[in-house]
This record gives C-alpha cells, sequence and structure tokens, in this order.
C-alpha cells in the first residue's frame, strides 16, 4: 500500500509538501504526502474535533503557499495565527518531532498583513458599504426570515433606483423609517409595498447589530478585496490575516462578512480558467458558522461562488469539526481533504464519523478506526491530482510550522500595522453625503413646502373672512347734504336778479353805452 500511495503523490508540476505517510507508530520519511498548487483552486476541507491540529495545518499550508508566490487570507479567530508574523521556537520536542518525520525545518516568519472589522482590532481597518454587503447577506446577519428578505431586497432595489447610497447604518434606518411615513408610503406603490410590520422587526435587529458594534463594520472607505492578492518584495506571497477577537458575540457577522469579501472578489476578477498557480487561496475557519440558519437564497449565493470562483484563480478551504458542517452541494466541489480525529461518543457524532467515511475513496484503510485514533498533528489525506483524480488515501504526519505557534507581541503587531502601505488608504474613516442626508434634505424641504402651503391657506382664510365682515354696497344715491350759508345767499332768487343788473350795468360802461340824461 506505500508504494501505491508514494505513486499517488508523485508529480511533475510544483507542488507543496503537508507531511509524510504514517505506517504505524513510525512517519516513513520517503513517502511525502503532497499537493500541486495548481489544484489549490479546486477548493478543499480541513475538519477535525477541536484540538487535533486543524490550525496548525493551516498554519502549514499557508508557509508552503507563501513560499510559491502564493497569497493567502485566513481569519485569525484565536489569534494564533498572527504567529505567524514571528519565527518559530525551536524547543527541543519540536526539533525531534521534525527530526523523525525528516522535516528540513528552520525557523522563520512569513510575511503578513493584519487587518481588523472596522478598525476594532489591531490591523487595517476592513468597512464594507451596507449597498455592497446587500440585502442577502445582511439578511443573514439580521436574522430576517425569508419574507422579511424579500422585502429589505425591494428597499435596497428602490434606494438603487432613486439614487441613494446606502455607506451605513444610519443610511439604511432611515431609509426605512422614511419609507413607512406619510410622505414616503407612496414611494413603493409601483414596485410593491412593506409592511410597517416588517420595517419594525428589520429597524429592531438593525439597532441590536448596532448596539453590539456592528456598525462600525459599515462605511468607508470601502476594502478592496484584491489587495489580500499582493506579493512581498521578496516574491513571496502576502499573508492576509483578519483579527476576529469577538468571535462568539457576532458568529453571524463575521462569518457572513468573510463570505462578502469572497463574492466581491469573484465579481472583481477577471477569468482566467485554470492556471499554474491560484491568485489567492482563501481559508473559511470556522466554517459552520457561515451556514447556521442560513436561507436558501444565502446558501443558494455560496454554492454558486464556491462553484465558479475557481475559474477566476481563487481557491477556498473550509475549516471546520465535519464534513457534515458543510452543505452537501458545496462539499462536492471540495477537491481536497484533510480529516483530523474525529471523536464518536454521542449518537450524532457516530452518524458523523459514518458520514466522513463514506466522502472518501475506497482505501485499505479501516476509516472508522483510524479517524478516532489519530493523534494531534496527524490526519487522514486525500486530495485532487493534476488530471482531476482523487490521490490515495493516506495517513499523514502533518509537517510543523517554521512560524511561531504562538501569537506574535502586539507590540510587532502594531509597528507592522503601522508601516503598512494599506493604512494610508484605509485608515481614516469618511463620511460623505448618502442616504440619510439626502432624505433629511428632502424632509426638510417637504416640510418648508408644507408650512408656506398653510401660510398662504390661512392668509387666503383670512382674507374672505374680512371680505365677509364689510357692508354691502347700496343702490339708492346718496342724500345731498344740507346748504352752508353763503349757498343759501348766493342761490336766492334776490341775489340772482342783483347780479343781473349789476352786470348790464357794467357792460354798457365798458363797452360806452351808458344811458344819456
Amino acid at each position: 500500500m506505500a508504494r501505491t500511495i508514494a505513486d499517488g503523490y508523485t508529480f511533475d508540476e510544483e507542488a507543496v509538501q503537508l507531511g509524510v505517510l504514517m505506517t504505524g507508530e513510525s512517519p516513513m520519511v520517503e513517502v511525502p504526502i503532497r499537493i500541486p498548487v495548481s489544484m489549490f483552486n479546486r477548493h478543499g476541507l480541513v475538519a477535525g474535533a477541536t484540538g487535533t491540529g486543524k490550525t496548525r495545518t493551516l498554519q502549514v499550508m499557508a508557509e508552503a503557499l507563501s513560499k510559491a508566490g502564493v497569497p493567502v487570507f485566513a481569519a485569525d479567530i484565536k489569534g494564533d495565527l498572527s504567529g505567524m508574523a514571528s519565527p518559530g521556537n525551536g524547543s527541543e520536542k519540536l526539533l525531534a518531532r521534525v527530526a523523525a518525520q525528516g522535516q528540513p525545518w528552520t525557523a522563520a516568519p512569513f510575511p503578513c498583513d493584519f487587518y481588523a472589522l472596522g478598525g476594532r482590532g489591531i490591523g487595517v481597518p476592513v468597512r464594507a458599504t451596507v449597498s455592497s454587503f446587500g440585502p442577502i447577506l445582511l439578511s443573514k446577519v439580521l436574522g430576517l426570515n425569508q419574507v422579511q428578505e424579500s422585502s429589505l431586497g425591494l428597499v435596497f432595489y428602490y434606494a438603487d433606483g432613486a439614487g441613494l447610497p446606502l455607506l451605513d447604518l444610519s443610511d439604511l434606518v432611515e431609509l426605512l423609517k422614511y419609507l413607512v411615513s406619510d410622505e414616503g408610503k407612496p414611494e413603493l406603490k409601483g414596485i410593491g409595498g412593506i409592511s410597517s410590520a416588517t420595517v419594525g422587526v428589520i429597524l429592531r435587529n438593525l439597532i441590536t447589530l448596532t448596539a453590539q458594534g456592528g456598525d462600525v463594520f459599515f462605511g468607508e472607505p470601502e476594502f478592496e478585496p484584491t489587495e489580500l492578492l499582493r506579493t512581498a518584495p521578496d516574491g513571496r506571497g502576502m499573508v492576509s490575516l483578519l483579527e476576529l477577537p469577538d468571535l462568539a458575540s457576532q458568529p453571524d457577522l463575521f462569518s457572513t462578512f468573510l463570505m462578502w469579501l469572497l463574492a466581491d472578489l469573484f465579481d472583481s476578477l477577471p477569468e482566467v480558467g485554470d492556471t499554474e498557480k491560484p491568485k489567492l487561496v482563501f481559508f473559511f475557519d470556522e466554517a459552520h458558522l457561515l451556514f447556521n440558519n442560513a436561507s436558501k437564497a444565502f446558501l443558494d449565493s455560496i454554492t454558486q461562488t464556491v462553484r465558479l470562483i475557481r475559474s477566476k484563480g481563487v481557491g477556498v478551504f473550509f475549516v471546520t469539526q465535519t464534513p457534515k458542517d458543510v452543505p452537501g452541494d458545496v462539499l462536492a466541489q471540495l477537491g481536497s481533504r484533510v480529516q483530523h480525529q474525529l471523536r464518536a461518543h454521542t449518537p450524532n457524532d457516530a452518524k458523523a464519523l459514518k458520514a466522513t467515511v463514506s466522502t472518501y475513496p475506497t482505501s485499505g484503510y479501516d476509516l472508522g478506526e483510524l479517524l478516532q485514533t489519530l493523534g494531534t498533528g496527524e490526519a487522514v489525506v486525500t486530495v485532487m491530482d493534476p488530471d482531476g483524480a482523487p490521490t490515495p488515501v493516506a495517513w499523514t504526519r502533518i509537517w510543523a510550522p517554521e512560524s511561531s505557534m504562538a501569537p506574535t507581541d502586539t507590540e510587532t503587531l502594531r509597528r507592522i500595522v503601522a508601516q503598512s502601505p494599506l493604512m494610508a488608504r484605509y485608515g481614516q474613516s469618511i463620511d460623505r453625503d448618502s442616504a440619510r442626508e439626502m432624505l433629511a434634505r428632502k424632509l426638510e424641504e417637504g416640510s418648508r413646502r408644507a408650512m408656506e402651503e398653510q401660510r398662504l391657506d390661512e392668509q387666503r382664510q383670512r382674507y374672505e373672512a374680512d371680505a365677509g365682515r364689510r357692508p354691502a354696497p347700496s343702490t339708492r344715491r346718496p342724500a345731498r347734504p344740507e346748504p352752508g350759508l353763503v349757498e343759501q345767499v348766493t342761490s336766492s332768487s334776490a341775489f340772482k336778479q342783483f347780479t343781473r343788473t349789476a352786470a348790464r350795468e357794467i357792460a354798457r360802461g365798458l363797452f360806452g353805452a351808458g344811458r344819456r340824461r
């Protein structure tokens, strides 16, 4: 069997070594267990119970890929992977182990970039806008049901059509409030509607997310996932580590954020087909959190992304406890398997063990027995060869990492982050004009118009009221006023006779026509 396994892991193309074959109690140094570098974009699974060595296997893979010039991304959940920036500690126990398995071990650090969601922690801040996160991923974070998810999708559709940028959670909160207000309800009539009860649920969940600190993950500048494809000046692939120290408090947010990174990579990268080396290998630690309580739309999105992102040159490895944590449609696309010890202490454990055994090719091992007796740092391995066929199942002693298996000290981490060229682009958050401000101006303008219309209406009503109090115009001729004294004298007949006689006498005198005496 050893000869068959040795032939199955002999490749003509570049490959990275995971470890060596185990037989009985001893490692077989002459039978290396390797994975072709080109096959890392065919995806894979690293599984096993807590404490069996999954994280160290991930670290060994990341180191080997970095040496091959392939960038790596991983979530650093427990902080242990930060040790990749520091050289390993060659303890007596470690040196004895590497000598027994024929490993040419040298303590070495690796080029690392450190990231922190929203700047909460030591790392370059990673943020996403609400718009780019999208309704499906956000619904997963908020724990919405299918109807609520559909309603949220309608809100996003309206915001896009209305030119309202949703950058942070406050933008979405204000838009939801607007769409159930008297001013906003007519806006959705043409494309459907959204109930006040549904909006109430979404708003409550958004408030809870904000209270837990989730609001800091949304905003600008938005992280460009292609930054993860960088290489170091010496040609090694950069190891990008995302710090997730509070995973237990917000597991849905963190796991879904990782899915956003992967989905955005899929949207950003061009098609490259099969390549000699992947552009990036993405390790998805604690993968079961991604699939817990996931809606059908969310699972469909994951399945499609994993299926198609291989053509973009990106490989995805899920790291979890049992293969049962990964949906069947996704599991079927994982070409490489590294299975650490499984325990069968309960009926559910026994069922998971049986299901795991059924996913492996036929071999000479009693896998049901072997998987329960594997030592720490040992695994059952099968990978995809360059022809696309599975390699023989191999009981493997995994090599030891060359970088530190303990966290890098805080001072060193801060220095690495401060020197990163990415801090200039992502270090400071910005708050540009978005839906919140636009809606505030719209409501303010609507309120101003309403007040002006009310003022004009009140003015019109006052005018009409004043007009109603004026007397109606009379049709009778006004009475002639009593004549004064002068008018009475000048209008008398005696005065009129006197003026006529005086006028005749004056006229005769002027024209020389006086009476003769």
